[in-house]
């Protein structure tokens, strides 16, 4: 898909992405709306590397704007229920490339329902998920955060 946003697309996770997406965990306005604490590079690298790609249950895509990789988007098993998350750098923010991504994601993850628990705070992830049919269906902490919880039936 292409338009002032960029040519996106989504393709496998490889190994040689992992520095990009570490480098997007690390940036501090990220982090503050995301109320996530990133992790050391090596944690992050293990945690990729054996619960993310080493794990055949999990479907991940790495999100490229014009080939460059821009974020990510997974969905994963957490018991009896299938999550999603994504992250995208901040110079991918506001241009389309999510709602875009996330579109593409969600007719290969086809998973149902599927589960999404942004903070509170971050409307504009809350905004993206109800765009694309997620409702939600109340509230959880998980530490001091609140984050909203929301289902794609």
């Amino acid at each position: 898909m292409s338009d002032d946003g960029g040519d996106v697309r989504l393709r496998d996770v490889g190994v040689d992405d992992l520095e990009f997406l570490l480098a997007y965990e690390h940036d501090p306005e990220a982090v503050r709306r995301s109320r996530f604490t990133p992790r050391p590079r090596e944690a992050f690298l293990r945690h990729w590397k054996t619960k993310v790609l080493g794990d055949d249950t999990v479907f991940v895509q790495a999100v490229t704007v014009d080939g460059e990789v821009a974020g990510s988007v997974v969905a994963w098993w957490d018991g009896d229920r299938r999550f999603l998350g994504y992250w995208l750098g901040r110079p991918y923010w506001g241009r389309g490339i999510g709602s875009r991504a996330l579109a593409l994601f969600l007719e290969r993850e086809r998973n149902r329902p599927l589960h999404a628990d942004p903070a509170g705070g971050n409307t504009g992830s809350v905004r993206l998920l109800e765009k694309h049919g997620f409702q939600r269906t109340g509230t959880v902490r998980h530490g001091e955060n609140e984050h909203v919880v929301l289902v794609l039936p």
